[in-house]
């Protein structure tokens, strides 16, 4: 990371503001449509709520802060027998190893704490970003389902990295 202070929190129910104001000004480019837009207060608070019952048992959920700042969020969740990663983060910080510090950082809390032995990614083909993000942190891909995501129109494939408990 380029200078600058990471800090990877807990999210808190009284984040909704912040969460909302982030969730509106994100690239959406490369973002599953799961997210709604626009995001209202309202989803903030209902999403914060299945963070808080769930953290530790079925996913770890984390904000990411840049000097302080509220510039991402960072989550693994558990699908079944392995775990999928996904983050974003507002496109001012991109470019500057926040979003691999990040990676990097909530791995090791994930294995440990949801005792997995894999976490998986699912990347938009053209996201040369995130691949790197993800590359750089050990993840390896493993398949490419062609013309899997249909986002705004257009068609992707969606490229799969895993990560086993042996990579990190």
């Amino acid at each position: 990371m380029k200078h600058q202070k990471l800090e990877l929190r807990q999210w808190a129910l009284s984040d909704s503001k912040e969460l909302m104001r982030l969730c509106n000004v994100i690239d959406r480019r490369f973002l599953s449509d799961r997210l709604p837009n626009p995001y209202t207060e309202k989803d903030a608070k209902e999403w914060l709520k299945m963070v808080s019952k769930n953290e530790a048992s079925t996913g770890i959920y984390r904000a990411i802060l840049c000097e302080g700042a509220l510039v991402g969020s960072i989550s693994v969740e558990r699908k079944g027998n392995e775990a999928e990663i996904g983050y974003m983060l507002l496109n001012e910080y991109a470019n500057k190893g926040i979003a691999t510090e990040a990676v990097k950082q909530i791995c090791p809390i994930a294995f440990k704490i949801l005792s997995l032995e894999r976490i998986t990614a699912n990347v938009f083909q053209p996201n040369i970003a995130s691949i790197r993000v993800l590359q750089k942190n050990g993840f390896r891909h493993e398949s490419t389902m062609q013309n899997a995501v249909i986002k705004d129109g257009i068609k992707y494939d969606l490229l799969v990295y895993g990560l086993t408990i042996n990579n990190i």
